[in-house]
This record gives structure tokens, sequence and C-alpha cells, in this order.
């Protein structure tokens, strides 16, 4: 049997957006190959995850096919996790965030004025994260910096665009409801 390039890609995808694993069958069905020739496909797959330059591995275990990291590779990971706890967003910067997605570009004042409270912890935390930039600077006494959000916040809602964002309207529905 000849090997496809596409087909491992595919079986790979597979694979990845599961993230519980697949039985032969199922991706059999999804990629419209016989089991066997999808088995032997997986085969090839796992043979090409066993190089040393690879940080994952194809594993079958009781007929379900999964991707997971190479067990030499659990210290880096370990140590990864440790530095990464904690780093969650906070409710105030989830709001603070919220708040400079629907009024963009707005200023520290304005954020305040809505919320209550000082933003500039959250202000910060966003800014350090890349989810909003200065974009500007009020001509008012101080000339206070304006906030908007930046293409990796667009990113880490898979939008394309700001205006994707559900409208003001269909919170306060579910408000009254």
């Amino acid at each position: 049997m000849k090997i496809e390039p596409e087909i491992l890609g595919w079986l790979e995808a597979l694979l990845f957006a599961s993230g519980e694993g697949l039985t032969a069958e199922e991706m059999a069905g999804a990629i419209g190959l016989s089991k066997k020739e999808t088995e032997a496909y997986l085969e090839q797959l796992a043979e090409a995850y066993k190089q040393p330059d690879r940080g994952l591995r194809l594993v079958c275990t009781e007929k379900v096919w999964q991707l997971s990291t190479k067990p030499s590779l659990f210290p880096i990971l370990n140590q990864w996790k440790q530095m990464d706890k904690g780093h969650g967003l906070s409710h105030a910067a989830f709001e603070t965030l919220a708040i400079v997605a629907y009024r963009q570009p707005v200023t520290r004042v304005d954020i305040e004025a809505i919320r209550g409270v000082s933003s500039s912890s959250s202000i910060h935390v966003l800014l350090d994260r890349e989810l909003i930039k200065e974009a500007g600077r009020k001509d008012a006494p101080g000339r206070p910096f304006y906030y908007k959000t930046t293409p990796q916040f667009l990113k880490a809602l898979d939008m394309q665009d700001i205006s994707e964002l559900p409208d003001m309207a269909s919170f306060e529905e579910d408000s009254e409801s």
C-alpha cells in the first residue's frame, strides 16, 4: 500500500481534535478508508512520532488511538506547570477586559467609572498578557491612555474581528430571563 502523506495529516488532525482518542473504525469512517487501511496509516504515524525530535507519541490502548506526550518529557511539563500556576485571569480582569472590548477605545478612568472600583492592576495584567494595548492618548488633562483589544484577544476568543462579539442586547435579555 502506497502511503499518502495527506492521509497521515488527516489522521493527526482527527486525533488532535478529539483529545480523548478515537478507534480505527471511527477514523476510517471520517476519512473514507477501510479499518485495515486506516490501521496501516496509524502504524506509520506512530513510527514517525518515535523520532527523537518529536514531543508527542501515538499510543493505542484498548483499541483507542490517542496522541500523548512522551514520558521522557514529563519533567519539563511539570516544571512548566509550576511556573504557570495562578496565571488565570481574575474576575476583575475579565470585567475590565469586557469593558475594553465593548467600549474601546476607553481610558482607565472610564473603566473605573463603569466598574466602580480601581482597575489599575487589572489593566496591568491585561497589558502584560497582551490582551489589550495602549491606543493613543485622550486630549484631556493628564492625557490619559486609551486602551483597546489586541489580535491576541481575538485569537483567544477564536474571532476574526471585534464585530463578532455578541451585542450587548443579548446580555440584557439573558439577565431579564
